[in-house]
Order: structure tokens, then sequence, then C-alpha cells
């Protein structure tokens, strides 16, 4: 259905092969053959997203991923028949587990979550084997985008479940997994953190994190710097055989942001052949303040839940947390980033990079999404807008996916081949 060549190359090509009249009139301006536009354009593009949280909604009883669920910005944002809308073949199907202590109690239930968390991506793919296909290789994900069908890579969001063991990787490895995150919103075993405001700015890696990146550099997988303090990204720069990929990150330069990062720095992990995924995350893309009325009720939900850790707390009291939680959403909505300034994180990396380092990835059911850019059904207004800004189709190839697999490529050629 998808990703077959446009009626104009069609037509040039048929052109091209055809014998050559004896005398052939000038074509009139009205039988000119007509540019594709820009929604032909996407169409014929392997679009792909790096960082698709969509996962956490499979459990779900109201969510089903067959159909057209009512869009939630940040949280229910893809589905078949909005990835069929616009156009998005796939991705990176995110494994995400929240930070919790560093106790081998809690070790043990992250593992578990996470080893749960898979295999509900893989029952997804079993469930509905018409609609999706597991991918395991860069040639795989190409394969199955031109069939049709929607590519599922899986990655991790956190590494916080493989405990004090690199070796753990495999397990997920042997499942599926081809790219692993090893850090989130505080310090863990791995490293620092970007947004752990009760460490200092230059924590890196551990040994335990350094061991991780060899380890996946072993195995063939991608190495995420997402949420990693800018120390930690520089070991993993410094450490890895392969090019290290931002799945969801903007632009300090466009807003000074923690989880963003600077502009010589993006220059940098371009230089080493990495990727930034442009995330669509409100709240590190501008500035934004919650209204007086939201301000108060999450001052009232966070007294009524002091001293809890509403992720690791037991499955009664994490329901009542999240069912408040989506209460307040609801009657108070967090405020919204716009599509333009989606953009110019976007519009800024290129210009510092160019296209053979910037791509996306949106954090779409991760809290990603904004005003003009609710769901995955509005990607094809990215196509048109880089297209205005003078971007070709051979740019949009890398942007939209082609960056994506050749990281992929590299951290397979880099495999060993003896485990």
């Amino acid at each position: 259905m998808r990703k077959m060549l446009l009626a104009v190359s069609a037509i040039a090509l048929l052109g091209a092969c055809a014998p050559k009249a004896a005398e052939t009139e000038p074509t009139a301006p009205d039988e000119a053959v007509e540019a594709a536009t820009p929604a032909e354009i996407h169409e014929s593009l392997m679009v792909f997203d790096s960082h698709l949280d969509t996962p956490a909604n499979l459990s779900k009883p109201d969510f089903d991923i067959m159909a057209d669920n009512p869009t939630e910005i940040g949280s229910v944002q893809v589905d078949v028949p909005k990835m069929d809308r616009g156009g998005l073949d796939g991705g990176f199907w995110v494994i995400f587990t929240p930070q919790g202590p560093l106790t081998e109690e809690a070790y043990d239930a992250a593992f578990k979550a996470a080893s749960a968390r898979q295999d509900e991506i893989l029952k997804m793919v079993a469930d509905h084997p018409d609609a999706f296909e597991l991918a395991y290789t860069a040639d795989d994900a190409e394969r199955i985008a031109a069939s049709g069908k929607k590519v599922v890579l899986q990655s991790i969001e956190n590494s916080y479940p493989l405990m004090l063991d690199a070796s753990n990787l495999k397990t997920f490895y042997d499942k599926g997994v081809r790219m692993v995150g090893l850090i989130h919103f505080r310090d863990n075993q791995f490293g620092g953190s970007a947004t752990d405001f009760t460490s200092p700015d230059d924590t890196g890696l551990t040994d335990l994190g350094k061991e991780l990146v060899r380890e996946a550099n072993r195995l063939g997988m991608v190495v995420d710097g997402s949420h990693s303090s800018d120390a930690s990204v520089k070991d993993m720069i410094e450490l890895s055989t392969t090019p290290v990929i931002l799945t969801h990150t903007g632009l300090k330069s466009v807003y000074d942001h923690p989880r963003n990062i600077t502009d010589d720095f993006l220059k940098e992990i371009a230089a080493q052949g990495g990727v930034i995924q442009i995330n669509a995350y409100s709240g590190y893309l501008e500035e934004l303040e919650d209204s007086p009325k939201r301000r108060a009720a999450l001052e009232e939900l966070q007294s009524e839940f002091e001293g809890v850790n509403p992720f690791t707390a037991d499955d009664e009291t994490k329901a009542r947390y999240m069912e408040r939680m989506q209460a307040i959403n609801a009657e108070f909505p967090p405020p919204r980033s716009t599509f333009e300034k989606f953009m110019e994180h976007m519009l800024r990396a290129l210009e510092l990079v160019g296209p053979d380092h910037v791509g996306m990835g949106a954090d779409w059911d991760g809290g990603g999404g904004v005003t003009g850019m609710e769901d995955v059904s509005f990607l094809p207004k990215v196509t048109e807008r880089l297209l205005e800004e003078g971007y070709t189709e051979e740019d949009l190839a890398k942007i939209w996916g082609g960056n994506l697999m050749r990281v992929l490529r590299q951290a397979e050629a880099a495999k060993e081949t003896t485990e």
C-alpha cells in the first residue's frame, strides 16, 4: 500500500524508456506533469518515530490499538487508524520503567515490570499479525514498511530493570530490543540524569554504566542518551564504538531546559555520527505556566499523597493517584506548546548539523504532543513545513527514518560475532 514510487517518477521513467518520436510538439502548460504534493511526498516516505510510549496503553481495558481511540494529548495518540492517517510506518516501541529505589527488592520488581511490558508488545504483534511485524534489523524494518505493515522495533527507556548486571540486557535483546536508554528522570545505578537536581551536574556514567555501553555495543544495539546528563552522554560518546542517538530531545538555544542540549554539544554528537530526534514534550519546548486553578489542584494532590512515590507505590495507591491526576488534567488541562515551537527546535537542529543528523522522536503517549500536532495523524504537517523551508525529498527521507536506520545498521555491523 505504502512506499510506492511517486507517479511523477514513474512517468519520467516511462518517458526515458520510450522510443523517441521524430518530431514532438512542446508540451502545453496545462499538459505538464504536476509536481507531487506534500501529502504525496509524505506518503512515499518511510516514516519512523524513535520513541513511541504506546506500550503503556496496551494493558488498559479501554484502549484498542486497532481502533480509532479518542485522542488525549500526552497519553493516547498512537493507534493503527491514526498511524494510517499520519503515514507513520512504525518505529521504536518503548519498554519504560519508572525509576525507583536502588534496592534488591525494587530491582526485582522493576525487572518483572519491564519483562511484562515487553510481553505486551510481543502480544500486540501476535494478536494482529496482519497489522504489525517485529523487526530485529534495519533490513527487517524497511521490508516490513514496504509491505504495508507497521514496524515494531523495541527499545528500553531507563535501564533500571537490568539491576546490577549489564549482561541482563541480553535477556531483552533475545526478545527483540535493539536500543537501550540508560537513565531517566533520576540518577540510577548506571549514571547521572539530566533532571536529578539532588546530584552534581557533572555526574557521568558509573563503572556499571560504562559496562552497559560496552555490552550494548557487543550485542549490536543502539545507545540512547536521552534523559542522561551531559556528562553521561559524553561518556557514552567516548566509550561507544558506534554513534549515540538522542531519541527525544530538544535544543537549549531555543529553550534552556536541562533535558535539552547546547548547540556545541549537538555538533559534537553529530561529529561522532549521532542523531538528535526532536521531542514534542511541551515542557521541554518552551516556558509554560500552569493556571492558578491547576496549580492549586496539583498542590492538593501532592499534599494528599505526601511522601508517596506514585510510580513505585502499591497498585491500589497508584490507581488512586492516576485517577486523581486524570481528573485534574480533564478539568484543568496542562498548558501546551505549539507546532511552531516544535518546528523551531527541529529547524534549529537542521541549521546546526544538517539533515544527516536530525529525526523525529516526539514522545507520543509519553507526554508529547502540541497544539497543532495533537497525535500522529498530524505528521504530514512536518513534511509540508520542511518542504516550505527548502528541504528536499532526499533530506526528508533521512529525517523521517533514514538516519535512524543508518545508526541501527552501524550498531549491527559492530556486533561481536561470538556471544
